[in-house]
């Protein structure tokens, strides 16, 4: 197992950092001739105010009464500026949006693997071409660049914390209109009203109505932009209809008014108050700047021709020399690519092979051993001499390299596999690939679902017909009903929206009941099973075991009532009460200690456990996600009860009673048993489970899909880092099966590595991310875990023992 583990982290690990190699380098290019424009600048100067988090409906709306909650920005659309919306391209985050003003491309991805407060890669910007910059602004932002700029952060911290319709929100663009005014003021007074400053107010993204930004909603990538001063021109009346299919203008009652939408990249001409020359100099600029980016990446005699083309052609030029700059960043995928899936592909052999050689009873013939490790050694040199002919970078090496070694472990075992095909006459062909179509066809299930959460609705709905199709309900109706019951209450969870939502805190209260009244009815079955004539070690630990559980019930009760006593103080403008963070707090660093203090008998332990967890879980939910924990954990313990009867139903002897199971005994269920094809569609459930705890409530990939409000109850100043952490300890996970679970992983991983994403939001990139980090490293994770499980399950903290007795 040790060999197993070791092999398999190095595996995951190299192809897990082999994705920012393949899809996350960085497209920008350096090295490139300056582009100038020979003719003056129309201004001397440039006020750039940047409002964070201002959604351009919030800006250009007008209140009931008719006037506007900006009245000095609209006057300056109105008679002396242009305006328009600015369509960001997602990610529609603070540095990216603030890189694509001040640079005029778009965020660099291999940002998403570097942080977002910090540059990853240099750039040029329209502040280093200056030559002197000033900035005030949110000590988060203007540190990205080491420049100087107005950074204005109440809109958005005001949007997170209230909401973009919240009267703090609308207040807020008020404020910043005023300031604005106060600023110009001063400005002109400075220098002389001379006419030659230009003026640029807009925002790096918008809001979501539920406080969020990140992704590719309307309300996030729809910014204002209001240009006025030296070089731009006034304002511009129509009387026709203007190109534009929304019906913002009309909402905004500013169609008499000429809209200019930008794109970042593209000079935007009707901006241009000045001569056609400039604006042809300017354009031809443009459009050179972005073909030497081209010519750098790849010298062609035909591009010295095609930059001698007019000024008409500059756009099309622009297109093609991004497609490609786009064609020759991405010109060795394909090939890392297959040397990856080669690698995944090995790895899946060679669990199959450890699975067969320790479970499965075959005869041993010798290998061709010394056949195999000659043929690795050719392909070795072969891949070598490639990459030096190619002048590839060392990781290369890495990726193409490493499935040598894998795929040798497994062909030196070639033996093993040749016995397994031998006696395969002896086995039920028909009922193996049954089980194997559906496994592959669940995969298939699991893949989809990670995309549309709806499908482990219907995973779950047909998992609720196991028991009455595979003939347990005959032995165990009790049970099969309660496993039915418990797969449709689950499957309701994953069909509930994931943003956007309400808080309900009621629902966490009702959670809270719900919780004790389950364990309730544990300890009332429990007690009912008893033997009549305990020893008195057993009815000592009987009652350390009782009190135990009734105190924490006792610490579920409080924690239930702590989510409602925290939303109500906020909302009524009192801060977060200090008992209720002292008590969100230690409830959080006890939960892993807590259940150490509890009987190591199966089902006392897991109540224990269950109840810690979930105290936790409902400082952590809002509404409707605070059910989920139970209604798991009732389907869990249903679980392994029918399992139970399961084997019993095949007759695999060592039967044990649950309720008499210790986990202290250290059961090593390997050397009781060989594996069945059973145990396949086991790892199978335990798989779908594991899916289902981690998206059965949202997504996990960004912290676009949470709602702040799950953390409250510890903290109300934003930090990023405390709250990933806090909302990271909401997802639900399960352990065991980890052999045929990593055939199963290895088989996804291959999907999802082709689904990695290098464009779109950093929710969108963040997510085929977390896809497929998630997928890949869950062999690694259940080895890790079953470690951690042994611990949190076996293990007891004694705090006292009885003078006269000595329990375990």
């Amino acid at each position: 197992m040790i060999t197993f583990f070791l092999i398999g982290l190095t595996v995951h690990v190299v192809f897990f950092v082999s994705i920012f190699d393949i899809y996350f380098t960085s497209p920008l290019v350096h090295g490139m001739t300056p582009q100038v424009t020979p003719l003056g600048p129309p201004a001397s100067r440039l006020v750039l105010v940047v409002g964070d988090g201002l959604r351009a409906d919030s800006l250009f709306t007008l209140l009931p009464n008719g006037s506007s909650r900006a009245p000095y920005l609209r006057s300056v659309i109105e008679q002396r500026g242009t305006w328009g919306v600015s369509h960001t391209r997602v990610p529609t985050e603070s540095r990216p949006g603030h890189v694509a003003l001040i640079a005029g491309f778009y965020e660099d991805v291999s940002a998403v693997a570097k942080g977002w407060k910090e540059n990853p890669v240099e750039f040029d910007s329209v502040f280093n071409e200056s030559r002197h910059t000033w900035c005030w602004g949110s000590p988060d932002i203007l540190p990205m660049f080491n420049v100087f700029f107005l950074h204005l952060l109440g809109i958005d911290t005001n949007g997170h914390a209230h909401r973009p319709m919240s009267q703090e929100y609308l207040e807020n663009i008020a404020l910043v209109d005023t300031g604005v005014a106060e600023l110009v003021s001063v400005v002109e007074e400075f220098f002389g009203y001379d006419g030659r400053t230009a003026y640029v107010f807009t925002s790096d993204h918008g809001m979501t109505n539920w406080g969020s930004h990140g992704a590719g909603h309307p309300s996030e990538t729809l910014t204002p932009l209001v240009v006025w001063g030296a070089g731009v021109q006034s304002a511009h009346r129509v009387t026709e209809a203007q190109p534009y299919n929304d019906v913002y203008l009309q909402d905004w009652k500013l169609e008499h008014i000429r809209r200019v939408d930008v794109n970042q990249g593209v000079l935007p001409l009707l901006y241009l108050n000045n001569s056609e020359q400039f604006k042809a100099e300017s354009m031809y600029a443009n459009a050179i700047q972005v073909l030497e980016q081209f010519k750098v990446q790849r010298h062609s005699a035909l591009l010295l021709l095609i930059i001698t083309l007019i000024i008409s052609l500059c756009r099309s030029l622009i297109s093609h020399a991004l497609e490609g700059l786009v064609y020759y960043h991405t010109y060795d995928r394909f090939f890392l690519g297959c040397s990856v899936v080669l690698g995944f592909v090995g790895w899946t052999s060679y669990v199959v092979v450890v699975i067969l050689k320790t479970h499965a009873s075959l005869n041993r013939h010798p290998s061709l051993l010394k056949q195999v490790r000659v043929l690795c050694m050719c392909v070795t040199a072969a891949i070598t001499v490639f990459l030096l002919i190619q002048r590839s970078p060392v990781t290369y090496y890495i990726y193409c390299l490493l499935p040598v070694p894998v795929w040798y472990s497994v062909l030196k075992e070639s033996a093993t596999l040749t016995d397994l095909i031998r006696s395969a006459p002896s086995l039920p062909l028909w009922k193996c690939f049954g089980y194997f179509l559906l496994v592959a066809l669940g995969i298939e299930l699991l893949v989809v679902s990670f995309f549309h959460r709806a499908m482990l609705t219907v995973g779950l709905a047909v998992l609720s017909l196991w028991p009455f199709l595979s003939g347990l309900y005959g032995k165990s109706k009790f049970r099969s009903v309660s496993w039915f019951l418990g797969c449709l209450c689950l499957a309701a969870f994953p069909l509930m929206p994931v943003v956007g939502r309400e808080p309900n805190i009621h629902l966490v209260t009702c959670a809270g009941l719900l919780t004790l009244f389950t364990s309730a009815c544990y300890l009332w079955s429990s007690g009912r099973r008893a033997p009549l004539h305990l020893s008195d070690k057993q009815q000592f630990v009987a009652q350390v075991t009782t009190v135990h559980v009734l105190s924490c019930m006792l610490h579920v009760a409080v924690c239930a009532y702590v989510p409602s006593l925290t939303h109500s103080s906020l909302q009524q403008k009192q801060g977060l009460p200090l008992l209720n963070q002292i008590i969100s707090w230690t409830t959080l660093a006890s939960s892993m200690l807590v259940p150490l203090l509890s009987s190591t008998r199966l089902f006392h332990r897991l109540l224990s456990i269950f109840l810690s967890l979930t105290a936790t879980y409902l400082l952590l939910s809002t509404g409707s996600e605070a059910l989920f924990p139970p209604v798991l954990s009732w389907l869990m313990f249903v679980w392994i009860n029918i399992e139970q009867e399961a084997m019993l139903a095949q007759g695999v002897s060592g039967r044990q009673e649950l309720s008499t199971i210790d986990f202290s005994a250290n059961i090593d269920i390997t050397k009781i048993r060989q594996l069945k094809l059973d145990d396949i569609r086991r790892s199978y459930f335990f798989v779908f489970f594991i899916i289902t705890a981690f998206f059965g409530t949202g997504n996990i990939a960004s912290i676009n899909s949470f709602d702040p409000a799950s953390v409250y109850c510890f903290l109300t100043v934003f930090n990023p880092f405390i709250m990933g952490g806090l909302m990271m300890w909401k997802v639900p996970y399960l352990n065991s099966y980890e052999s045929w679970i990593c055939t199963e992983c290895s088989f996804s991983t291959c999907h999802f590595f082709f689904l990695v994403q290098d464009y779109g939001s950093w929710l969108d990139i963040g997510t085929s991310i977390s896809h497929y980090v998630i997928v890949m490293s869950m062999t690694i994770f259940l080895m890790l875990l079953s470690v951690v499980t042994h611990i949190f399950t076996s293990q007891r903290l004694v705090l006292w023992r009885r003078t006269k007795m000595h329990f375990p």
